[in-house]
């Protein structure tokens, strides 16, 4: 593990390594990624990023539906998104940050909403445009896309911003973004999760090196209050969040085999450990990923 400190992209305190882990999830590679955590606000982020990222994200990262028809048949399963919208904007012009495909995209355009989406995979873009039929920018650089665009009434991102080297410029051009009244709502994996205490550099929710940040809740409040924004509602124990309690158990055992079968074993292993142990992933704070949701009060 390297010795240096590095300097925090929150805060611009110091930073030192705290894990030390590989590509477990894909195992597109055999090289070490070094997490570093800050001394002062406990921001976790790698440390270098490697230089050429992409190369991490195989064309086949994102499957394809074949039609609308098919993307829609996966809409019951994240119906509880566009529930957690409705409680704070009913209509408006609403902005997703990397969509894929599409399904929450579609979900808020049947809701009423005027949709734009920000995606950086040049086929997911072209499904968005073609099929599903909301603009889209393809663009790697969120920033400039964001200067691209204009305001609006909601601006999601739905475990994204773990993914962007530049993530809380993100979340600043995103704030700066909304309308009176608008609502930013992020969903990301929560780095005080009780699986991660437990499972360390095999969590699959670390996901080395796609995921360069893991941000503690406190961290993006921090971040939203400098933004002009006020916190309107978190939570680490929503439907999505469960649903990420379950595939953590299940895919960070895999991550100790290689080979099918013993993976195969093992993620049977983590559904039942998901079930034994949900009174300690479902305490509020604990769960792997947490969903938040600020408005501009200016």
């Amino acid at each position: 593990m390297k010795t240096t400190k590095s300097t925090c992209r929150a805060c611009g305190h110091a930073g030192s390594p705290v894990l030390i882990t590989r590509d477990y999830n894909r195992r597109l590679s055999d090289e070490e990624f070094t997490y570093d955590r800050c001394g002062a606000c406990g921001l976790l982020y790698l440390d270098p990023v490697p230089p050429n990222l992409g190369r991490f994200y195989p064309k086949n990262y994102y499957t394809i539906p074949d039609s609308v028809a098919a993307l829609g048949a996966t809409l019951p399963a994240v119906q509880y998104k566009m529930e957690i919208v409705r409680r704070f904007a009913s209509s408006g012009r609403l902005l997703e940050i990397g969509p894929a495909c599409g399904d929450f995209a579609l979900q808020a355009k049947e809701a009423g909403f005027e949709v734009e989406a920000i995606e950086m995979d040049p086929r997911c873009c072209e499904f968005l445009t073609q099929h599903v039929g909301v603009r889209a920018v393809c663009s790697q650089d969120t920033c400039a896309a964001l200067r691209s665009l204009g305001q609006f009434d909601v601006i999601a991102m739905w475990h994204v911003i773990e993914h962007l080297p530049n993530a809380l410029e993100t979340f600043a051009f995103a704030a700066a973004k909304l309308n009176r009244g608008g609502v930013l709502l992020v969903a990301t994996p929560n780095p005080d999760a009780f699986q991660f205490r437990v499972l360390g550099q095999r969590w699959t929710h670390v996901d080395a090196p796609r995921h360069v940040v893991l941000i503690p809740l406190e961290v993006l409040k921090k971040e939203a209050q400098r933004n002009g924004l006020e916190s309107a509602w978190t939570t680490t124990d929503d439907e999505g969040a469960r649903g990420w309690n379950r595939f953590g158990w299940e895919y960070s055992l895999a991550n100790f085999a290689v080979g099918r079968r013993p993976k195969k074993w093992l993620r049977r292993l983590g559904r039942g450990l998901s079930t034994a142990l949900q009174p300690w992933d479902r305490r509020e704070g604990k769960g792997s990923a947490y969903t938040a949701v600020f408005r501009n009060a200016r």
